[in-house]
Protein backbone atom coordinates (compact mmCIF):
# COMPACT_ATOMS: atom_id res chain seq x y z
CA UNK A 1 0.00 0.00 0.00
CA UNK A 2 1.29 3.11 -0.52
CA UNK A 3 0.41 6.77 0.64
CA UNK A 4 0.75 10.09 -1.50
CA UNK A 5 1.39 13.19 0.12
CA UNK A 6 -1.22 15.75 -0.05
CA UNK A 7 -0.55 18.53 -2.81
CA UNK A 8 0.51 21.78 -1.75
CA UNK A 9 -2.49 23.95 -2.21
CA UNK A 10 -1.92 26.43 -5.48
CA UNK A 11 -1.79 29.37 -4.94
CA UNK A 12 -4.08 32.10 -6.79
CA UNK A 13 -3.41 33.92 -9.73
CA UNK A 14 -3.65 37.27 -8.06
CA UNK A 15 -3.02 36.78 -4.08
CA UNK A 16 -5.91 39.72 -2.26
CA UNK A 17 -4.15 42.83 -1.40
CA UNK A 18 -3.80 43.41 1.91
CA UNK A 19 -3.23 46.75 4.29
CA UNK A 20 -0.59 46.29 6.89
CA UNK A 21 -2.31 48.18 9.66
CA UNK A 22 -5.55 47.80 8.17
CA UNK A 23 -8.74 49.03 9.48
CA UNK A 24 -10.41 47.75 12.90
CA UNK A 25 -14.06 46.57 12.88
CA UNK A 26 -16.54 47.24 15.59
CA UNK A 27 -14.07 46.62 18.61
CA UNK A 28 -11.21 48.93 18.60
CA UNK A 29 -9.48 46.56 20.92
CA UNK A 30 -9.25 43.07 18.27
CA UNK A 31 -7.53 42.99 15.35
CA UNK A 32 -8.22 43.67 12.28
CA UNK A 33 -11.62 41.82 10.91
CA UNK A 34 -9.94 41.16 7.73
CA UNK A 35 -6.66 39.74 9.53
CA UNK A 36 -8.73 37.27 12.09
CA UNK A 37 -11.20 36.09 8.98
CA UNK A 38 -7.15 35.16 7.72
CA UNK A 39 -6.42 33.38 10.75
CA UNK A 40 -9.37 31.54 10.50
CA UNK A 41 -10.32 30.22 6.54
CA UNK A 42 -6.27 31.05 5.47
CA UNK A 43 -3.92 31.02 8.37
CA UNK A 44 -0.98 30.80 5.77
CA UNK A 45 -1.64 32.41 2.58
CA UNK A 46 -0.47 34.64 -0.11
CA UNK A 47 -1.22 38.13 0.09
CA UNK A 48 0.09 41.39 -2.25
CA UNK A 49 1.60 44.38 -0.57
CA UNK A 50 1.31 47.81 -1.58
CA UNK A 51 3.91 47.85 -4.17
CA UNK A 52 2.66 45.04 -5.86
CA UNK A 53 5.01 42.39 -4.43
CA UNK A 54 3.81 39.28 -3.05
CA UNK A 55 4.46 37.84 0.29
CA UNK A 56 3.25 35.00 2.50
CA UNK A 57 0.64 35.95 5.68
CA UNK A 58 1.16 34.01 8.54
CA UNK A 59 -1.33 34.47 11.20
CA UNK A 60 -1.89 31.39 13.65
CA UNK A 61 0.29 31.65 16.96
CA UNK A 62 2.02 28.19 16.44
CA UNK A 63 2.69 28.95 12.91
CA UNK A 64 3.98 32.86 13.78
CA UNK A 65 6.26 31.18 16.55
CA UNK A 66 7.63 28.90 14.42
CA UNK A 67 9.13 31.71 11.68
CA UNK A 68 10.25 33.80 14.09
CA UNK A 69 12.02 30.48 15.86
CA UNK A 70 13.10 29.65 12.95
CA UNK A 71 16.98 30.88 11.47
CA UNK A 72 15.87 29.82 8.06
CA UNK A 73 14.07 33.29 8.16
CA UNK A 74 16.37 36.27 7.79
CA UNK A 75 15.61 39.37 9.51
CA UNK A 76 17.93 41.06 7.67
CA UNK A 77 16.14 43.56 5.19
CA UNK A 78 19.16 43.90 2.59
CA UNK A 79 17.75 40.15 1.30
CA UNK A 80 16.43 40.04 -1.58
CA UNK A 81 12.46 39.46 -1.54
CA UNK A 82 12.24 41.08 1.82
CA UNK A 83 8.89 42.49 2.28
CA UNK A 84 8.34 46.19 3.73
CA UNK A 85 4.93 47.39 4.57
CA UNK A 86 5.28 50.61 3.01
CA UNK A 87 7.86 53.15 1.24
CA UNK A 88 8.65 54.71 5.06
CA UNK A 89 9.16 50.90 6.15
CA UNK A 90 11.66 50.31 3.67
CA UNK A 91 13.53 53.56 3.84
CA UNK A 92 14.16 53.45 7.39
CA UNK A 93 15.07 49.49 7.40
CA UNK A 94 17.57 50.08 5.08
CA UNK A 95 18.41 53.41 5.49
CA UNK A 96 19.28 53.29 9.02
CA UNK A 97 19.26 49.59 10.16
CA UNK A 98 20.22 48.85 13.44
CA UNK A 99 20.73 45.04 15.24
CA UNK A 100 17.55 43.66 14.93
CA UNK A 101 17.44 43.86 10.59
CA UNK A 102 20.44 41.75 10.91
CA UNK A 103 21.00 38.25 11.76
CA UNK A 104 23.29 36.09 13.82
CA UNK A 105 26.56 36.85 14.58
CA UNK A 106 26.45 40.36 13.69
CA UNK A 107 22.40 40.32 15.04
CA UNK A 108 24.19 38.39 18.17
CA UNK A 109 27.35 40.49 19.16
CA UNK A 110 25.19 43.73 18.58
CA UNK A 111 22.63 43.05 20.69
CA UNK A 112 25.18 41.27 23.73
CA UNK A 113 26.52 45.64 24.14
CA UNK A 114 22.86 45.75 25.43
CA UNK A 115 21.73 42.87 27.21
CA UNK A 116 23.60 43.69 30.48
CA UNK A 117 21.65 47.14 30.59
CA UNK A 118 17.85 45.02 30.56
CA UNK A 119 18.11 41.84 32.08
CA UNK A 120 15.62 41.00 34.47
CA UNK A 121 17.81 41.52 37.87
CA UNK A 122 19.15 44.99 36.54
CA UNK A 123 15.95 45.59 35.75
CA UNK A 124 14.38 45.27 38.66
CA UNK A 125 16.53 47.33 40.57
CA UNK A 126 15.04 50.39 38.84
CA UNK A 127 11.93 49.80 40.18
CA UNK A 128 11.99 52.96 43.22
CA UNK A 129 13.39 55.12 40.78
CA UNK A 130 10.75 54.48 38.06
CA UNK A 131 8.02 54.31 41.16
CA UNK A 132 9.44 58.07 42.10
CA UNK A 133 9.04 59.14 38.12
CA UNK A 134 4.99 57.61 38.08
CA UNK A 135 4.22 58.86 41.05
CA UNK A 136 5.78 62.62 40.00
CA UNK A 137 3.73 62.87 37.23
CA UNK A 138 0.81 61.70 38.58
CA UNK A 139 1.55 64.08 41.13
CA UNK A 140 1.47 66.47 38.51
CA UNK A 141 -1.47 65.79 36.72
CA UNK A 142 -4.09 65.48 39.67
CA UNK A 143 -2.64 68.61 41.51
CA UNK A 144 -5.55 70.97 42.05
CA UNK A 145 -7.31 69.23 39.31
CA UNK A 146 -10.13 66.66 38.60
CA UNK A 147 -9.43 65.88 35.11
CA UNK A 148 -6.66 65.47 32.55
CA UNK A 149 -5.86 63.83 29.59
CA UNK A 150 -4.05 60.79 30.74
CA UNK A 151 -1.66 60.35 26.98
CA UNK A 152 0.15 63.77 27.37
CA UNK A 153 0.31 64.14 30.99
CA UNK A 154 1.12 60.90 32.43
CA UNK A 155 1.27 57.62 30.04
CA UNK A 156 3.69 59.20 27.22
CA UNK A 157 5.98 61.51 29.56
CA UNK A 158 6.78 58.76 31.87
CA UNK A 159 8.42 55.99 29.94
CA UNK A 160 9.74 58.90 27.61
CA UNK A 161 11.68 59.97 30.95
CA UNK A 162 12.93 56.81 32.16
CA UNK A 163 14.48 55.97 28.12
CA UNK A 164 16.14 59.26 28.44
CA UNK A 165 17.71 58.44 31.93
CA UNK A 166 18.79 54.81 30.49
CA UNK A 167 20.01 56.42 27.32
CA UNK A 168 21.38 59.49 29.08
CA UNK A 169 19.33 61.68 26.57
CA UNK A 170 18.31 65.01 27.81
CA UNK A 171 14.65 65.07 28.62
CA UNK A 172 14.44 68.69 27.25
CA UNK A 173 14.56 67.65 23.91
CA UNK A 174 12.05 64.83 24.14
CA UNK A 175 9.84 67.02 22.11
CA UNK A 176 11.99 66.42 18.88
CA UNK A 177 12.15 62.53 19.01
CA UNK A 178 8.84 62.09 20.16
CA UNK A 179 8.19 64.32 16.38
CA UNK A 180 10.78 61.98 14.99
CA UNK A 181 9.33 59.15 16.49
CA UNK A 182 5.56 59.67 15.54
CA UNK A 183 6.60 59.85 11.43
CA UNK A 184 8.86 56.91 11.57
CA UNK A 185 5.94 55.12 13.11
CA UNK A 186 3.14 56.50 10.69
CA UNK A 187 2.55 53.92 7.69
CA UNK A 188 1.52 56.83 5.68
CA UNK A 189 4.88 58.61 5.63
CA UNK A 190 6.14 58.62 2.65
CA UNK A 191 10.09 57.38 1.69
CA UNK A 192 11.23 61.06 1.88
CA UNK A 193 9.45 61.99 5.19
CA UNK A 194 10.86 59.08 6.37
CA UNK A 195 14.07 59.82 5.19
CA UNK A 196 14.59 63.46 7.01
CA UNK A 197 13.01 62.46 10.49
CA UNK A 198 15.66 59.46 10.40
CA UNK A 199 18.33 61.55 9.60
CA UNK A 200 17.24 64.15 11.87
CA UNK A 201 17.32 61.85 14.74
CA UNK A 202 20.22 60.39 13.99
CA UNK A 203 22.20 63.27 12.96
CA UNK A 204 20.74 64.65 17.08
CA UNK A 205 22.12 61.16 18.30
CA UNK A 206 25.60 61.29 16.63
CA UNK A 207 26.10 64.40 18.00
CA UNK A 208 25.27 63.56 21.83
CA UNK A 209 27.97 60.81 21.22
CA UNK A 210 30.30 62.60 20.50
CA UNK A 211 29.45 65.05 23.49
CA UNK A 212 29.79 61.81 25.74
CA UNK A 213 33.31 61.40 24.82
CA UNK A 214 34.50 64.41 26.13
CA UNK A 215 31.88 64.36 29.02
CA UNK A 216 31.04 60.60 29.57
CA UNK A 217 28.26 59.59 32.39
CA UNK A 218 27.07 56.13 33.41
CA UNK A 219 24.34 56.22 30.88
CA UNK A 220 23.93 53.43 27.68
CA UNK A 221 25.18 56.37 24.95
CA UNK A 222 28.18 56.74 27.04
CA UNK A 223 28.86 53.42 27.68
CA UNK A 224 28.68 52.12 23.60
CA UNK A 225 31.03 55.34 22.88
CA UNK A 226 33.28 54.09 25.88
CA UNK A 227 33.96 50.69 24.16
CA UNK A 228 35.41 52.28 21.12
CA UNK A 229 34.15 49.41 18.76
CA UNK A 230 31.79 51.33 17.32
CA UNK A 231 31.22 54.89 15.10
CA UNK A 232 29.21 57.55 16.49
CA UNK A 233 26.68 56.60 13.50
CA UNK A 234 26.20 53.18 15.06
CA UNK A 235 25.92 54.07 18.30
CA UNK A 236 23.84 56.65 16.64
CA UNK A 237 20.96 53.75 14.75
CA UNK A 238 21.41 51.76 17.82
CA UNK A 239 20.51 54.41 20.40
CA UNK A 240 17.41 55.41 18.16
CA UNK A 241 15.86 51.70 18.03
CA UNK A 242 15.72 52.20 22.16
CA UNK A 243 14.73 55.90 21.79
CA UNK A 244 11.81 55.36 19.78
CA UNK A 245 10.69 51.64 21.27
CA UNK A 246 11.55 52.80 24.61
CA UNK A 247 8.42 55.16 24.93
CA UNK A 248 6.19 54.82 21.94
CA UNK A 249 5.80 50.76 23.11
CA UNK A 250 5.31 51.36 26.63
CA UNK A 251 3.32 54.98 26.12
CA UNK A 252 0.47 53.01 23.95
CA UNK A 253 0.28 50.31 26.27
CA UNK A 254 -0.08 52.07 29.34
CA UNK A 255 -3.32 54.76 27.82
CA UNK A 256 -4.51 51.30 26.15
CA UNK A 257 -4.66 49.36 29.28
CA UNK A 258 -6.22 51.70 30.94
CA UNK A 259 -8.63 52.29 28.78
CA UNK A 260 -9.28 48.69 28.55
CA UNK A 261 -9.76 48.28 32.06
CA UNK A 262 -12.48 51.06 32.53
CA UNK A 263 -14.25 49.05 29.48
CA UNK A 264 -13.82 45.99 31.37
CA UNK A 265 -15.30 47.19 34.50
CA UNK A 266 -15.96 43.57 36.42
CA UNK A 267 -12.25 42.94 35.43
CA UNK A 268 -10.75 46.65 36.32
CA UNK A 269 -12.69 45.84 39.85
CA UNK A 270 -10.86 42.80 40.46
CA UNK A 271 -7.68 43.93 39.78
CA UNK A 272 -8.24 47.04 42.24
CA UNK A 273 -9.91 44.11 44.63
CA UNK A 274 -6.57 41.88 43.55
CA UNK A 275 -3.52 43.90 43.46
CA UNK A 276 -1.23 41.15 43.36
CA UNK A 277 -2.73 40.06 40.21
CA UNK A 278 -0.72 43.02 38.42
CA UNK A 279 1.66 40.84 37.13
CA UNK A 280 -0.26 38.46 35.17
CA UNK A 281 -2.64 41.19 34.14
CA UNK A 282 -0.07 43.15 32.17
CA UNK A 283 1.10 39.72 30.07
CA UNK A 284 -2.95 39.38 29.48
CA UNK A 285 -2.83 43.09 28.90
CA UNK A 286 -0.08 42.60 26.27
CA UNK A 287 -2.06 39.62 24.87
CA UNK A 288 -5.34 41.29 24.11
CA UNK A 289 -4.07 44.69 23.05
CA UNK A 290 -0.89 43.73 20.61
CA UNK A 291 0.03 47.47 19.89
CA UNK A 292 2.52 46.02 17.41
CA UNK A 293 -0.56 45.68 15.10
CA UNK A 294 1.35 45.74 11.51
CA UNK A 295 3.10 42.57 11.78
CA UNK A 296 6.53 41.76 12.12
CA UNK A 297 8.46 40.87 8.70
CA UNK A 298 11.30 37.85 7.54
CA UNK A 299 12.38 36.74 4.28
CA UNK A 300 12.74 32.78 4.12
CA UNK A 301 16.43 31.84 3.09
CA UNK A 302 15.76 28.47 2.51
CA UNK A 303 12.67 25.97 1.17
CA UNK A 304 10.57 25.78 4.23
CA UNK A 305 7.43 23.64 4.30
CA UNK A 306 4.69 25.79 6.49
CA UNK A 307 1.16 25.14 6.92
CA UNK A 308 0.55 22.88 4.21
CA UNK A 309 2.22 25.23 1.97
CA UNK A 310 5.72 25.28 0.75
CA UNK A 311 7.94 28.69 1.37
CA UNK A 312 10.71 29.15 -0.77
CA UNK A 313 13.97 30.92 -0.62
CA UNK A 314 13.46 34.64 -1.64
CA UNK A 315 9.51 34.46 -0.43
CA UNK A 316 8.44 37.03 2.25
CA UNK A 317 6.73 36.76 5.48
CA UNK A 318 4.46 38.63 7.29
CA UNK A 319 3.84 37.59 10.85
CA UNK A 320 0.66 39.10 12.74
CA UNK A 321 1.05 38.91 16.76
CA UNK A 322 -2.45 40.31 16.81
CA UNK A 323 -4.05 37.35 15.83
CA UNK A 324 -1.38 35.02 17.15
CA UNK A 325 -2.32 36.04 20.55
CA UNK A 326 -6.34 35.84 19.97
CA UNK A 327 -5.57 32.53 18.66
CA UNK A 328 -8.12 30.22 20.65
CA UNK A 329 -6.05 26.89 20.19
CA UNK A 330 -4.03 28.51 22.98
CA UNK A 331 -5.65 31.06 24.78
CA UNK A 332 -9.27 30.17 25.64
CA UNK A 333 -12.09 32.74 24.91
CA UNK A 334 -9.63 34.80 23.46
CA UNK A 335 -11.35 37.55 22.41
CA UNK A 336 -12.26 38.25 26.41
CA UNK A 337 -10.14 40.57 28.75
CA UNK A 338 -9.36 38.20 31.82
CA UNK A 339 -7.06 39.61 34.50
CA UNK A 340 -6.56 36.14 36.17
CA UNK A 341 -5.46 34.66 32.76
CA UNK A 342 -2.31 32.76 32.26
CA UNK A 343 -1.09 34.90 29.33
CA UNK A 344 2.59 34.25 29.11
CA UNK A 345 2.91 32.20 25.46
CA UNK A 346 1.61 35.32 24.25
CA UNK A 347 3.96 36.85 22.00
CA UNK A 348 3.42 40.40 21.78
CA UNK A 349 7.04 40.92 22.31
CA UNK A 350 7.81 38.86 19.13
CA UNK A 351 9.65 35.38 19.78
CA UNK A 352 13.60 34.10 19.44
CA UNK A 353 16.45 35.59 18.88
CA UNK A 354 15.01 38.88 17.40
CA UNK A 355 12.38 39.41 20.42
CA UNK A 356 12.32 42.96 22.26
CA UNK A 357 15.22 43.48 24.31
CA UNK A 358 13.57 45.78 26.09
CA UNK A 359 10.79 43.63 27.39
CA UNK A 360 11.56 43.68 30.88
CA UNK A 361 11.64 47.56 31.16
CA UNK A 362 8.01 47.14 29.57
CA UNK A 363 6.74 45.05 32.28
CA UNK A 364 8.34 47.34 34.71
CA UNK A 365 6.75 50.20 33.76
CA UNK A 366 3.45 48.74 32.91
CA UNK A 367 3.39 47.07 36.48
CA UNK A 368 3.91 50.55 38.24
CA UNK A 369 1.99 52.51 36.24
CA UNK A 370 -1.35 50.84 36.03
CA UNK A 371 -0.92 49.59 40.04
CA UNK A 372 -0.18 53.27 40.92
CA UNK A 373 -2.58 54.84 38.57
CA UNK A 374 -5.78 52.18 40.02
CA UNK A 375 -4.69 52.37 43.30
CA UNK A 376 -4.04 56.30 43.79
CA UNK A 377 -7.09 57.06 41.48
CA UNK A 378 -10.13 54.90 42.81
CA UNK A 379 -12.61 56.99 41.29
CA UNK A 380 -10.88 57.00 37.71
CA UNK A 381 -13.38 57.44 34.63
CA UNK A 382 -13.61 58.95 31.01
CA UNK A 383 -14.29 62.29 30.95
CA UNK A 384 -16.05 62.04 27.52
CA UNK A 385 -17.86 59.58 25.63
CA UNK A 386 -16.06 55.91 24.96
CA UNK A 387 -17.43 56.91 20.98
CA UNK A 388 -15.63 60.15 21.14
CA UNK A 389 -11.85 58.49 21.46
CA UNK A 390 -9.80 58.49 19.01
CA UNK A 391 -7.23 55.56 17.93
CA UNK A 392 -4.32 55.66 15.78
CA UNK A 393 -5.18 53.38 13.27
CA UNK A 394 -2.45 54.30 10.62
CA UNK A 395 0.66 53.76 13.52
CA UNK A 396 3.05 50.68 14.00
CA UNK A 397 2.10 51.08 17.05
CA UNK A 398 -1.62 51.04 18.25
CA UNK A 399 -2.67 53.20 20.64
CA UNK A 400 -5.16 56.40 21.22
CA UNK A 401 -4.44 60.53 20.04
CA UNK A 402 -5.31 61.57 23.91
CA UNK A 403 -7.35 60.21 26.59
CA UNK A 404 -9.67 62.58 28.70
CA UNK A 405 -9.92 61.04 31.93
CA UNK A 406 -11.43 62.30 35.02
CA UNK A 407 -11.72 61.17 38.92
Amino acid sequence: MTTSTPATPAAPATPPSFAFPAERGGCPFDPAPVYEQARKEQPTCLVSLWDGSRTWLVTRHEDVRTVLGDRRFSADATNPGFPFLSAGRRELATRSPSFIRMDDPEHAHLRRMLTGDFIVKRVEALRPRVQEVVDDFLDRMTKDRTSADLVSEFALPVPSLVICLLLGVPYEDHDLFQRCSAVLLDSRSTADQTRRASDELVGYLEHLAGEKEHSPDEAIISRLVARGELSRQEVARMSLLLLVAGHETTANMTALSTLALLRNPDQLARLRAEPQLIKGAVEELLRYLSVVQAGVTRVAVETVELGGHTIRAGEGVVCLLSTANRDEGVFGTPDDLDVARDARRHVAFGFGVHQCLGQPLARLELQIALETLLRRLPGLRLAVPFEEIEFRPDMAVYGVKALPVTW
